[in-house]
């Protein structure tokens, strides 16, 4: 194939699907087979690892190279297990801890984390981080519904729940702490056990994992997944990243010249599955180097990634944005090493895109969509087909079913826009204390995702916002998103939310909340402008809120519009 070929991107979509068929047929590294979850057939990878402990072994070829690197701490894999190897061991013939029980993580992102999880899950019992950032109320939320053994901890999250462990039985250790903190001493149960743990015989269906949603609108969710499912989604990124390698080699030429150990800048949250999936547990797995940053600050991360030789940066799209406004991003000196910029979620603003195609033309950056309740797996694309498809979520996976639907169910023509459903082996065994597929918002093991998108030629799947981002204005439906989009087109604008009002006329309206860049003086009228002269005059906002502080958003970077609404939306 031509270099112009190539480049054309129905050419591009071929080669893609060519890939593919070759990476899942019979005998290939992602060859598929048929599995039977819960009464429904779907296609599974057949060599993914069977469960957690299998893969988090295959950490310990990578002995002596570094793995962890925090504040001053330099961590190698050869540490990394030392420490988990004891921790498992003594969770299991001093704590009691037994396969199946449920062991809280409430810490920020540290190597201890990764210790506590992954000893946690060698012993069979089953991981649940909470959000670190949560206070008293939410944290007790989480624990009451996860009714854990043991709670594992830093001081500052032991101190907001300390007086209310002993009602639900839960043991606390804590990270750092002092003689009189928790019921275990965190440096006396990391050294070295004199007996050895024993990873029991674990079942493919067998609880692997409780992970809370975002809680971007209400309260979180506590997501439960089995070993199958984790794997199954662990072993997806593998094949996201062969079929990206594959069809982008000019890109991997590049990285492979600069002779740098991959490694991932590492500012999302580990609760959640673009931390832990993406990044800890996929670089546990393939010896890959993490950095982790105490606290989001973007000129903190670009001298991290120019002093760590960064090569890898995925966060959420307000963190990419306020690292592409750093002056030295565009400093090869700062930035050199950075093969590739990532981002999820959904409606990407249209600024971020063209950013990354000009200041990073052939990399490997990316993006992908996912829920909690599906690990992650859902459509992704990097490199070439991310740079020919900058717009879409990317690919859909090989193990994953994906419908767009109606308001009644009914499948929708290709390029139609619709809800998303989705169904296949990554997909959560259901919400702790809900019971039947009702209650999990499932139909026929389909997951009803809440966001409206389409699917295109090629199977690419474009994401346009979710239901309850839609505004109604007199008969005409409009995606927040893309007014967002259009926004922050403008220069002197940072930050944009927009949602409906209820409005007498015309049955919403639009309100728009934005922030300016620094020294930027915008007002109101000159905003609508903006937006009028790139789309139609029914999506111009009624309504504009300039703001100078940033807007509410989540520790997974997702924007809190129900706070926004509360503070701006009329009675």
């Amino acid at each position: 194939m031509t270099t112009s070929q190539a480049s054309s991107p129905s050419n591009l979509l071929s080669q893609v699907d060519q890939i593919r068929m070759q990476l899942t047929g019979a005998g290939a590294p992602f060859e598929r087979i048929t599995v039977e979850v819960h009464g429904h057939n779907y296609l599974a990878y057949r060599n993914a690892f069977p469960n957690l402990p299998a893969l988090i072994n295959a950490g310990r070829a990578h002995g002596p190279r570094e793995f962890m690197v925090y504040e001053n701490e330099r961590w190698t894999f050869d540490r990394f297990f030392q420490q988990v190897d004891a921790l498992a061991a003594n969770l299991q013939h001093q704590l009691g801890v037994k396969a199946g029980d449920r062991v809280a993580i409430a810490m920020r992102n540290r190597p201890e984390w990764a210790v506590s999880f992954a000893a946690i899950s060698l012993v069979g019992a089953v991981p649940a981080p909470l959000n670190s950032y949560g206070l008293h109320d939410e944290l007790m939320a989480n624990l009451v519904d996860l009714q854990p053994k043991l709670l594992i901890c830093d001081p500052e999250r032991f101190a907001r729940v300390q007086n209310d462990l002993a009602a639900l039985s839960c043991k606390a250790m804590v990270v750092d702490g002092n003689a009189q903190q928790g019921d275990a001493s965190w440096q006396a149960m990391t050294s070295v056990s004199t007996t050895a743990h024993q990873t029991p015989e674990l079942l493919s269906a067998d609880p692997a994992l409780v992970l809370f949603t975002s809680g971007a609108s209400s309260q979180a969710k506590a997501v439960l997944s089995s070993h199958m499912a984790v794997c199954q989604a662990l072993f997806n990124i593998d094949f996201i990243g062969a079929i990206s390698a594959m069809t982008s080699p000019k890109a991997i030429e590049l990285m492979m010249a600069k002779a740098l150990q991959p490694t991932t800048l590492t500012a999302v949250p580990l609760f959640h599955v673009s931390g832990l999936h993406a990044q800890l547990l996929t670089a546990l797995r393939h010896g890959r180097r993490l950095v982790f940053i105490h606290r989001w600050d973007p000129q903190q991360a670009i001298r991290l990634i120019q002093k760590e030789k960064i090569t890898q940066f995925n966060g959420a799209p307000s963190m990419v944005m306020q690292l592409l406004a750093e002056p030295n991003f565009n400093d090869p000196e700062f930035t050199g090493s950075l093969g590739g910029v990532g981002f999820g979620g959904a409606g990407l603003p249209q600024r971020i895109i063209d950013e990354i195609l000009e200041k990073r033309a052939n990399s490997m950056s990316g993006i992908g969509y996912g829920l909690t309740e599906t690990n992650g797996v859902c459509a992704a694309a990097s490199g070439q087909l991310f740079q020919h498809a900058p717009q879409s979520a990317g690919m859909t996976s090989p193990i994953i079913e994906v419908r767009v639907v109606d308001l009644d169910g009914t499948d929708m023509p290709l390029g139609t826009e619709g809800e998303i459903w989705l169904r296949g082996v990554s997909l959560m065994e259901g919400y702790l204390n809900q019971q039947g597929e009702k209650g999990l918002g499932l139909t026929d093991g389909w997951l009803k995702t809440g966001d409206i998108g389409r699917l295109e030629e090629g199977g690419l799947l474009r994401i346009v916002d979710r239901i309850k981002d839609v505004i109604n204005r007199a008969g005409e439906k409009i995606a927040a998103a893309e007014i967002e989009s259009c926004l922050l087109q403008h220069p002197d604008l940072l930050e944009a939310a927009v949602f409906s009002q209820p409005d007498a006329t015309t049955g919403e309206a639009v309100v728009a909340v934005v922030v300016l860049a620094p020294h930027a003086k915008l007002g109101p009228d000159e905003v609508k402008q903006h937006v009028a002269g790139r789309l139609a005059a029914y999506k111009v906002p009624q309504q504009v809120h300039i703001r100078t502080e940033v807007l509410p958003k989540n520790p997974a970077g997702k924007m809190l519009k129900n706070a926004l609404k509360r503070e701006y939306v009329q009675a």
